[in-house]
């Protein structure tokens, strides 16, 4: 895609699709992305590009309208393993037992 405002490394963590295959929530996590709104309202608008894309590369009678979503799992379990090692650390030799 030639869009400025998609920055940085985009991965696609998860789809959800509609049971009539009429509508696709795509989750992504992007690193390295100068502003993530801007990237993530880009890609909103880049949806259809996308979408006509994928029809032409995989065979569907029809083709999911695109909708994308910020999938932030990953700064969350970061998050998380910080708070552990802080914990970690404070613990002392002798209460590890």
């Amino acid at each position: 895609m030639k869009n400025s405002n998609v920055t940085g490394l985009i991965s696609v963590t998860k789809v959800k699709i509609s049971p009539d295959l009429k509508h696709a929530r795509v989750y992504v996590s992007m690193i390295n992305s100068r502003n993530i709104k801007d990237t993530l309202a880009g890609l909103k608008r880049a949806s259809g590009f996308i979408r006509s894309r994928i029809a032409e590369r995989i065979n569907l009678r029809v083709t999911p309208e695109l909708v994308f979503e910020l999938d932030d799992s990953m700064e969350y379990g970061e998050k998380i393993d910080k708070i552990l090692e802080k914990i970690m650390k404070d613990i002392k030799p002798e209460d590890k037992n």
